[in-house]
């Protein structure tokens, strides 16, 4: 019998339901030769420092750096119940081998693992590896199961990611915010130069200074021609006024076919920008929402970084556009003779193709999707039709004219053939977008016929005022390209992953720089926070350099090729760790500064007198009396009524639970403090804390006798 595991439930309920696992058990299916169940994301993680030694619980610079000579790994807590569920599985007498079914990349090679390992199995073990939740997809997955001995590398590289990680995060961490103090420094191996990024250009946006510059026009037989840039807007009036009322000389006249070629499909990378460029999804909701669509089997599998089919899915490209045209396309009236051939290139897939929509849609009910997905799935469609589109053909005329000695330019664009725009217009039509016009474009309209020679009477002049342009602020669009395209100007083209992170942790990575309190979202764009700004100034250029990183991530790609031994990665993180805690040892007064943080003060300490704070995790003596004030009987306290208990007063508190489990409310009448003791883990605690007298708020009476 085979034991299958999948990344989820409800992935593992679509397996055994083509397999024929269908009898339900507590935390696993079964049938038809086969068990079927299912990890809940990662089940086994990195153990945390406190695990390897005493000396690594405590923040201080003495203890660093923390380099594990053996990896530890431990069961999170809150899953712990179904990872039990897999053990007892693995140990099974009837199970003779099991399957690793989890998510077809690094990751999902990685979460089953450390369960496989974790749990000490040596039974045999093939890989499924597929990128569509279609029926006819896992039957071939199953009937092509590989070993799973060709799959190690893809584990090392995942191992060498969650180690750096662990020793970049960690180290750094708690490096810097020893060295300042205040509040928690994070540093990550991905999103501290992620970080530097927006600090660059937010500096840039900061320093700019605006200055205006000036144009005269001449205006007559349907064209409008501008002088190039003037200074000074008296100089400019003073060519609009020569020009008044004379005639221009066309000068030259050049004419050119233009053509834009289709896009490429999509990777997740290129969908998350398109999605928040278009209606303001951040990375992380897009790659939720195609999730859902792939365990819906409605499209391929999301985490990938190709833009390309693989040869041998020529007629699947194919069938699928017929369904597009069959299920949700938007205007129907369009003639198509798609170009497959564009967008098949094995070469330049690797682990999984682009994404794509899957035959499904022509079964299901699309009207019962949310409309956030609706909208993935009608992008994803849409590309694929752009992509095997017609050319965009364009003519452009760029013209020259002389008024007196002052040469002035204009420019015009006629569409020829629309090609594969025209599925991308009808998008828009369909969908209201966020988009921002591109004024540039808007202004290039057709213009007359001209030609060398030519004399065109001046029938109005004018002077228009403009402003130099601060850069832009990142928007995720333009953060998720420039963390794709990091470092790669420093790289051969052979060099087959650059960038900061990768399609599938991008997302995550942005998120925690919002989370941790480094970077803002205001409407799309990405703004990093004071104390953004302030930590990527005191870190060192080997922690915040998109370059190294960008080398470590292509690095990764060659450990999973088995181009590069594991043991040299992690050699080399382990001595940049080293190298940066002994570097950087000590800060000024001045810069440890930079990072305190004001707290708040919401009383008297009732035991010394000194001063209460709030604190990260409750309020408590500033004088460290071990006075702490921050619950009563398992209820955590409001500042107001800590504030409220440390003026004397009575104080309701709601939600306390009796013995019995009942809730109910009490009035807390602080009379003194004592002390407290109690043993936690095998470890001591002690501290000060209130002694009060409750008082029960009275009953109302409800009319009826009990």
């Amino acid at each position: 019998m085979q034991l299958v595991i999948a990344e989820k439930p409800s992935v593992a309920q679509s397996i055994a339901g083509v397999i024929g696992a269908n009898e339900r058990k507590d935390g696993y299916m079964e049938g038809n030769g086969y068990i079927v169940s299912w990890c809940v994301g990662h089940l086994v993680e990195l153990a945390q420092p406190d695990a390897y030694f005493d000396a690594w619980k405590k923040w201080s610079y003495e203890s660093l750096p923390m380099i594990p000579e053996q990896w530890k790994h431990e069961v999170k807590k809150d899953t712990a119940a179904q990872y039990r569920v897999l053990k007892e599985l693995m140990h099974e007498a009837r199970v003779d081998s099991v399957v690793c079914a989890t998510d077809a990349g690094r990751e999902g090679e990685l979460i089953f693992r450390l369960v496989y390992e974790m749990a000490g199995c040596n039974k045999p073990m093939k890989r499924l590896w597929i990128s569509s939740m279609e029926e006819s997809a896992i039957r071939e997955g199953f009937a092509e199961l590989k070993p799973g001995s060709d799959y190690d590398h893809l584990y090392e590289s995942a191992l060498c990611r969650q180690q750096a990680d662990w020793l970049v995060g960690l180290n750094g961490t708690r490096l810097f915010t020893v060295l300042y103090g205040g509040k928690v420094l994070k540093v990550g191996r991905v999103q501290t130069p992620t970080l530097a990024m927006l600090v660059d250009r937010e500096t840039k946006i900061m320093n700019f200074k605006k200055e205006a510059y000036y144009m005269a026009h001449i205006i007559g037989g349907g064209v409008d021609a501008v002088t190039d840039k003037i200074n000074s807007k008296a100089e400019a009036e003073n060519v609009a006024n020569i020009c008044a009322g004379g005639q221009a000389l066309v000068t030259s006249v050049l004419k050119e076919e233009k053509s834009v070629a289709p896009p490429k499909l999509y990777d997740l990378t290129t969908l998350q920008r398109d999605a928040n460029r278009l209606f303001g999804f951040t990375a992380k909701q897009t790659l939720e929402y195609t999730q859902s669509l792939y365990e819906k089997k409605l499209c391929t599998y999301p985490r990938t970084d190709s833009q390309y089919l693989s040869d041998d899915m020529e007629q699947t490209a194919k069938s699928v556009i017929d369904a597009i045209f069959a299920s949700i396309l938007f205007e129907q009236n369009i003639i198509f003779h798609p170009d497959i051939k564009r967008v098949l290139n094995s070469k330049k897939v690797t682990d999984h193709h682009a994404i794509i929509p899957t035959m499904e849609i022509t079964k299901a009910d699309l009207t019962a999707l949310p409309e956030t997905e609706m909208k993935i799935l009608s992008l994803c469609a849409t590309r694929l039709l752009c992509a095997t589109g017609e050319k965009h053909i364009y003519n452009t005329t760029k013209a020259e004219l002389r008024c007196g000695d002052i040469t002035f330019k204009v420019s015009g664009k006629e569409v020829v053939r629309n090609g594969w725009k025209d599925f991308e217009d009808a998008f828009k039509r369909s969908y209201r977008t966020t988009e921002e016009k591109d004024t540039a474009d808007e202004n290039e309209k057709k213009l007359p016929e001209l030609s060398e020679g030519m004399n065109i009477p001046v029938e109005e002049t004018k002077v228009s005022e403009h402003f130099t342009a601060p850069p832009k602020h990142f928007t995720e669009d333009s953060l998720l390209s420039a963390m794709e395209l990091a470092g790669a100007e420093d790289m051969g083209d052979d060099v087959e992953r650059k960038g900061l992170g990768t399609p599938a942790t991008r997302a995550d990575i942005i998120e925690k720089l919002v989370k941790d309190g480094f970077v803002k979202r205001e409407k799309k764009q990405m703004i990093p926070t004071e104390d953004g700004m302030k930590l990527i100034t005191v870190l060192p250029d080997v922690v915040k350099s998109p370059k190294l990183t960008a080398d470590w991530e292509n690095a990764l790609t060659l450990v999973a090729k088995g181009e590069m031994e594991r043991e040299d990665f992690m050699a080399d993180i382990e001595t940049m760790v080293s190298d940066l805690i002994h570097t950087y040892h000590e800060v000024s007064d001045e810069q440890k500064k930079m990072f305190a943080q004001e707290q708040k003060v919401l009383g008297k300490c009732p035991n010394c007198g000194g001063e209460v704070v709030k604190g990260k995790y409750g309020a408590f003596c500033k004088n460290k009396c071990g006075m702490n004030v921050s619950r009563i009987m398992g209820v955590a306290l409001s500042d107001e009524q800590v504030e409220s208990l440390l003026a004397g007063k009575k104080t309701l508190l709601k939600g306390l639970t009796s013995k019995a489990g009942k809730k109910y409310d009490a009035y807390i009448i602080p009379s003194g403090t004592e002390e407290y003791h109690y043993t936690k883990d095998g470890e001591e605690k002690s501290g000060v804390q209130f002694k009060f007298v409750m008082e029960f708020p009275n009953k109302k009476f409800t009319g009826k006798k009990k």
